[in-house]
């Protein structure tokens, strides 16, 4: 292993999400002589922040604006449209930079495996979410709005957007900078009844109380919440001590169980203790069978839940599950198919778990460290990995193919166009007035080509 012997320090961020700007931030911050191409498959920067967040949740966007910053440095390059893998392949970072950063997130979801599951009105919240947030990819989504009852599976606060977004009015909705074609196509909605189901019980629920709340201040649906299942066993009890999150939790469910139903257009269902084992119908959902569990402390204090046998059936016909993210592999890079991550030490890749060092790879957020967190838990994280990569002796380089250029005429040799910062400057633009014009905080380009035209018309 030899020192790097150019100067600056080439490094490529592959990821242009949360935990991608983070690092590239930590970079700016950790070294004066640094170059960095901060690389991302869709033309728009943000990940998760542009295509996870709900849309109406404006505030937490706004973290945005930092990023914008970081991009404004001249020692960062966006490259937006270039597909690591496709475009650029493993060899091709080697050769043209001293350390490569993997910041990819997680962007595949778990499944629940159980009969049924594979019918097509059975989705994943995570291709919901990206299908209404104006994502590329999902545009096409069949989301199948005719049905009057929903089922989410989960209790995290993606499943709590999920089931806001379902039983809030398209008038509500409207305002927001959702995309269109999921405006007009939640206002043909038939829902009337949301059930979200929790494996185990409201003191194991992981939603926060903030999104709690706003499911009780909903204008166009009433909250249902059963008290028999908001009985909470002592060892459960005893888990979530000094929990001050889980315990307001309990007394905002309780309070919502306690309230009189006032008749508004839809219900949403707050369901703990039961298991989906089964989805029923031929080309179409019937229903879906549910078993209710009981539960059980393990020696090490964790409550699992064990199913009983008692069975029912919810008429529902559509369901979203939304039972955790999952990371997928990246083409040459060391992968962990058990955990769903880039194996590593302190961010620093490794060749297999609990392997060597890969000399001049590393690795943040949840590709990293598994789907968990909010926004702001990547930056800890990734100033850990930029810690370990400024420790490290890397790789010298050519000084010709640590250049910029080589990079640019590699890609456009190719044919790629990449999409640079002030392209997106000028789509980003584009959508803030359309959105001004419509009483909304932006209007989404949601078509790659599009995106590509208007940010090189800007």
């Amino acid at each position: 292993m030899t020192s790097v012997t150019t100067s600056p320090l080439r490094v490529a961020v592959i990821g242009a999400g949360p935990s991608g700007f983070y690092a590239t931030d930590a970079l700016l911050k950790g070294r004066e002589d640094v170059s960095i191409d901060l690389i991302d498959r869709l033309p728009t920067p943000y990940g998760l922040v542009r295509y996870g967040v709900a849309p109406d949740h404006q505030k937490i966007k706004s973290v945005t604006k930092l990023y914008e910053r970081t991009c404004g440095d001249p020692r960062v390059r966006f490259l937006g449209n270039v597909d690591f893998g496709r475009d650029l392949s493993h060899e091709d970072v080697r050769r043209h930079y001293h350390a490569v950063v993997y910041a990819v997130g997680a962007p595949s979801d778990r499944n629940l495996g159980i009969p049924g599951e594979d019918r097509a009105a059975c989705l994943s919240a995570t291709e919901f979410v990206a299908w209404y947030n104006g994502h590329p990819d999902y545009v096409g989504l069949d989301v199948p709005l005719d049905a009057t009852s929903v089922v989410v599976v989960g209790m995290g606060n993606v499943a709590v957007d999920v089931a806001r977004v379902l039983a809030k009015s398209v008038d509500e909705l409207a305002t927001t900078d959702m995309a269109d074609y999921a405006i007009e196509h939640l206002r043909t909605s038939k829902v009337t009844d949301v059930y979200m189901l929790g494996r185990r019980g409201p003191a194991e629920a992981k939603f926060t109380t903030k999104e709690l709340r706003e499911l009780g201040e909903l204008d166009n649906a009433d909250i249902v919440v059963r008290a028999d299942e908001l009985e909470v066993s002592d060892a459960s009890l005893k888990a979530i001590e000094g929990d001050a999150t889980a315990q307001k939790n309990l007394e905002v469910l309780r309070e919502m169980a306690a309230k009189p139903l006032e008749g508004k257009p839809r219900r949403l269902h707050i369901r703990f203790c039961v298991s989906p084992k089964e989805v029923l119908g031929d080309d179409r959902i019937a229903g879906v069978v549910l078993e209710r569990n009981r539960l059980e402390p393990t020696e090490s204090g964790y409550i699992q839940s064990v199913g009983t046998g008692e069975l029912e059936t919810l008429d529902a016909q559509l369901l979203l599950r939304s039972v955790g993210y999952r990371g997928t592999p990246l083409p040459g890079v060391p992968f962990d198919p058990r955990k769903n991550v880039i194996p590593n030490d302190h961010g620093r890749v490794l060749d297999a778990p609990g392997g060597q060092q890969v000399v001049g790879e590393y690795v943040a957020g949840w590709i990293k460290r598994g789907p968990t967190g909010v926004i702001g838990t990547n930056k800890a994280d990734a100033m850990e990995t930029v810690a370990s990569l400024l420790e490290d002796d890397l790789p010298a380089l050519d000084p010709a193919a640590a250049a910029p250029e080589a990079i640019d005429a590699l890609l456009a040799e190719r044919g790629v166009r990449p999409f640079g910062f002030d392209q997106w400057l000028a789509l980003d633009r584009h959508e803030l007035d359309a959105g001004k014009a419509s009483g909304r905080p932006r209007v989404k380009v949601t078509d790659v080509e599009a995106m590509l035209k208007v940010g090189s018309s800007g």
